[in-house]
């Protein structure tokens, strides 16, 4: 198929794997003259009216010569694309370059004639809108600037199709037909209708995974026990309510079911539809389930089965072919390795995974890609959201595996709107696309709370399995990045998890002032270090004491929380000994009480060894049975027990002892009964408990920082535009430089002019090879001056001696000269330069890079070497806005050197913002500029000079996030 063409070589880099709008996939891929008979079949599948519709007369069949004209093409001047799926056409478009006169030419004529063509049972998929996408793409690299199209008035789909792709277009109406033109340059409008789509796909193609109407698992053993068994019990289990089908092509033809659930031999004899298919066989039988399944119409599998690239080069490869093989069939793929997926919705209760029981319905998606990772955060919401801190469970879970195909990112579209989920909780190995991913976390971030923990930080690998993008960035730097994105960044799952609860308990606090209360002075002072540590602002905490009642506490915290200057409450209690004591429940009661009569601020308990109140409280807001209860199961609303060694090691093919089927304050989903799940919203607020203040405390900082970011990004900042910029002569200039060679580092007259191109001054540092040149020099700059050794191992190291500042005349300069030369060797050696003096003030450093997985990123901090060694360094993605310039100068730690730390005086940040405004504007105009380093940048009271500067060139990296949509290749 992939042959040379008449003008150019098979451009295979044109083939891509796509989302249609229902969640199904197919393949774009070049049109070569291979598919004749592909075309012929197409077409005749295609009906009158269509075909009326692209050739505007009754056309039935192909000629020879249509064939040959629509299956050899040039890749240059005329092109055709086709989506498949199954490996057969679906739709086609092709593009013919013409010139003014609409006749056919070559470059350098830069319009196109497009036309598409779409199989009639695949129209409303929106297979036409992703293939104007590919097409464009391909369009611009051949240099077509612009796209005709005429479209008979009745073709309403295909007129929708072009003026909702949102490119600048015009539109006629001549001779009975509508002549449409659009200029190919994406647009905001064009990327963000594109970044829409995307949206809508991808979370419909993880919601027929979710959401299943039916249900195979493959691979089920006729003996209990086994990996494919398991998963059949546990979907059974949880009351499942779609169809349940057991698969295995060694059941005895006589055999019609396993334990009341149908069986089959093969996915094909099922007689209705099946839209999941969980296959666990071994990696060797899985490609002939994937194509039975695929013959069959499944939309998509979770695969359990191991034994892909977790386990090696030949694994990885047979990875790759899975994903391949899948998508094929438009089907989508969690895994290989993975450890399933669950839905707790009433209507669904899906539990296709290795997890033996159905965790407890709730708002938060959760979401790991390791399956003995996502085992022990279903544990420790298991004991913390029912039997310790209230009923807070899960609304989705998914755990990846290797994740091949479906990734954090494919999720998070789905959570994004999904009204289930108030809350996301993710652990991460690796993140595949960091410039993708920080960009649905900002837009999710900014409708529900993100919280991540990423996992093998410093390992320098990403996991067996996983395909990642190089990075050159440091850890700190890409959690600095997805912080200024919303995400919420903890470092352990254990913080996850307190994180979590608050957040889909509680209300976000509209500021840091925290009132603390509670019956120990002790735990008060520990709460009270905490917050300090946390960079939050308590109040002096208000001891109770011990023989303080419900009432004490009820009207304690009902007086802190209308406090106007308290925006959240933490309550510190201990056991209480004493006849007179009236219980935890009474406890728990008084303080949801008061908790409810101002619910716009968070609440949060630190208990030591309070079981009993925690379930209170958890109680207080539940309408499931409370503790001692006769609950099915439950043993005498005891404790629920943690899951045992073997499902906290989680090995993904091992059974696990199963959760209790009742714990205080919950009966089982299964069972019909589902517990009430108040909102952060809801008049009945569960109050999350923490078992150190510590830990508390981390939680509400954290939350206390997203709402910031939530009230500020509300108001976003502007990228302010300088008159004084020369957009133009930049690009001029980096043209011209590029033509000498494909990447260079620019000298210091080439830096400083292009620099001065937006508005970034340079002060002038002229060698000085011998002591007269440095007078020469001194007299041209005029005195005072600087002289400065500039060699790579002296520079920027005035802590070493090769600086010499404020020299007034020739005989101090001759006599710095000798000392420099002396003290560091020849002037060869040294490379002395001479410079006027700066005013003086704070050294600082601004610099910006494109890094070739996150973007380009414009990082700020102090010059020296406490800040290098601290990594006291701040980073913002580009491009930056005012509110950025000055959040970034203000986040780092030693930023009170700026402002005027122990008496001195205030620098003048205003100039330091616009300078970083600058910086980014030139790398987000020219992403041939890669590089920029200003170092240092001395700011005094007014103004600042940059006195040194470095500058790297290089071709434009490929920026795939303003392509066409796309699936990952692995």
């Amino acid at each position: 198929m992939q042959n040379s063409s008449d003008r150019h070589e098979y451009p295979a880099h044109w083939e891509a794997d796509v989302v249609l709008r229902d969640g199904g996939t197919a393949r774009i891929r070049p049109i070569t003259a291979d598919d004749a008979d592909r075309l012929v079949s197409f077409y005749e599948q295609v009906s009158d009216e269509s075909k009326y519709y692209r050739f505007f007369a009754p056309y039935p069949r192909l000629s020879a010569k249509d064939v040959h004209r629509f299956t050899h093409h040039d890749f240059v001047d005329r092109v055709g694309l086709a989506a498949t799926v199954g490996g057969e056409f679906i739709a086609t478009v092709r593009y013919d370059r013409i010139d003014a006169d609409g006749l056919p030419a070559s470059g350098p004529a830069h319009e196109a004639e497009v036309a598409f063509l779409v199989q009639d049972a695949h129209q409303g998929r929106g297979v036409a809108s992703a293939l104007l996408e590919h097409i464009g793409a391909v369009a611009r690299e051949r240099d077509i600037r612009r796209f005709a199209a005429e479209v008979l008035p009745a073709n309403n789909k295909m007129i929708k199709v072009f003026t909702d792709a949102g490119y600048t277009q015009k539109r006629s109406f001549e001779d009975g037909v509508v002549r449409l033109e659009f200029d190919l340059e994406p647009t905001d409008r064009s990327l963000a209708v594109q970044r829409a789509r995307e949206q809508r796909a991808e979370a419909r193609s993880v919601r027929r995974l979710l959401v299943p109407g039916a249900v195979a698992v493959i691979g089920v053993g006729r003996a209990p026990g086994g990996v494919g068994r398991s998963v059949l019990d546990h979907i059974r289990d949880a009351g499942f309510t779609g169809d349940l089908y057991a698969v295995n092509s060694a059941f005895p033809e006589e055999q019609k079911d396993i334990d009341g659930v149908p069986a089959h031999r093969s996915v094909q004899e099922i007689e209705g539809s099946v839209d999941l298919a969980v296959v666990a066989v071994p990696a060797a039988y899985v490609p002939d389930v994937v194509a039975e399944c695929g013959e069959h119409g499944v939309q998509g599998l979770v695969v359990v089965s191991a034994g892909y690239a977790e386990s090696g080069p030949e694994g990885r490869e047979r990875q790759r072919e899975l994903v391949r093989h899948a998508r094929t069939y438009g089907m989508r793929i969690i895994g290989p390795n993975a450890f399933g997926v669950i839905n707790t919705a009433e209507d669904v209760r899906l539990n296709a995974s290795l997890a033996p029981e159905m965790p407890r319905p709730g708002r938060i998606g959760l979401f790991a890609q390791s399956g003995a990772i996502g085992i022990a955060l279903l544990s420790r919401l298991h004991r913390r959201g029912g039997g310790v801190t209230g009923v807070t469970g899960v609304s989705t879970f998914v755990s990846s595996g290797n994740r091949a195909d479906v990734s954090g990112n494919d999720v998070l579209q789905y959570w994004y709107d999904d009204p289930d989920t108030d809350v996301v909780l993710m652990y991460l190995e690796s993140i595949g696309n960091p410039r993708k991913f920080t960009r649905l976390a900002r837009r999710t971030a900014a409708a529900k709370p993100l919280v991540v923990v990423q996992g093998a930080r410093h390992g320098g690998a990403a996991p067996q399995g996983h395909a990642v993008r190089a990075t050159r960035l440091p850890h700190a730097t890409v959690s600095a990045l997805l912080r200024q994105a919303g995400v919420i960044r903890v470092d352990t799952i254990t913080e996850l998890v307190d994180a979590g609860l608050l957040l889909a308990r509680q209300p976000l606090p509209a500021g840091p002032r925290v009132a603390i209360l509670g019956n120990s002075e002790s735990l008060g002072l520990l709460t009270y270090d905490a917050c300090l540590s946390e960079d939050l602002r308590p109040s002096a905490p208000l001891d109770l004491t011990t023989g303080a009642s419900p009432e004490d506490f009820r009207r304690a915290l009902s007086e802190a929380l209308a406090d106007e200057g308290c925006d959240a409450v933490v309550v510190t209690a201990i056991p209480t000994v004493g006849e007179g004591y009236p219980g935890d429940a009474a406890l728990a009661e008084a303080l949801r009480s008061a908790a409810e009569e101002v619910p716009g601020k968070p609440v949060l308990v630190v208990h030591v060894e309070l079981g009993g109140l925690a379930e209170a409280l958890s109680a207080a807001a539940s309408t499931a049975p409370q503790a001692g209860s006769a609950a099915p199961g439950a043993a005498g609303g005891a404790h629920p027990p943690p899951l045992s060694a073997s499902l906290e090691r989680g090995d993904p093919h091992r059974p696990a002892e199963r959760l209790p089927t009742a714990v205080a304050g919950t009966v089982p989903p299964a069972a019909g009964v589902t517990p009430e799940v108040p909102t952060p919203n809801s008049p009945s607020r569960l109050i999350p408990a923490y078992p150190a203040a510590e830990r508390a405390v981390r939680a509400l900082a954290e939350a206390v920082k997203y709402g910031q970011w939530r009230r500020e990004v509300a108001e976003p900042g502007k990228v302010p535009g300088y008159e004084d910029i020369d957009e133009k002569g930049a690009a001029e200039l980096i043209s011209g430089l590029l033509a000498r060679g494909q990447g260079l580092t620019l000298g210091t007259d080439e830096t400083c002019e292009l620099l001065g191109t937006y508005g970034i001054p340079v002060r002038r540092a002229l060698p000085a090879l011998s002591a007269d040149d440095a007078v020469a020099a001194a007299r041209t700059i005029g005195y005072p001056v600087a002289l400065k050794a500039t060699a790579p191992h002296l520079r920027h190291r005035a802590d070493l001696g090769g600086v010499r500042l404020d020299l007034a005349d020739e005989e101090q300069l001759r006599r710095a000269y000798a000392e420099l030369t002396g003290l560091f060797g020849n002037p060869h050696e040294v490379r002395p330069v001479v410079q006027g003096m700066a005013s003086r003030g704070v050294d600082t450093v601004v610099r910006a890079v494109i890094d070739p997985a996150a973007g380009a990123v414009l990082s700020f901090g102090l010059a020296g070497p406490a800040s290098q060694l601290l990594g006291d360094t701040a980073h913002r993605l580009i491009p930056v806005t005012d509110r950025d310039a000055s959040s970034l100068i203000r986040s780092i730690r030693t930023a009170p050197l700026l402002f005027g730390w122990r008496g001195s005086a205030p620098v003048d940040t205003g100039a330091l913002e616009e300078l970083l405004l600058r910086v980014s504007r030139l790398v987000d105009d020219h992403p041939e500029v890669i590089a920029v380093s200003l170092e240092p940048v001395v700011v005094a009271q007014h103004g600042l000079s940059v006195l040194g500067a470095s500058v790297r060139l290089a071709p434009p990296p490929v920026r795939d996030d303003l392509g066409p949509r796309t699936l990952p290749v692995y």
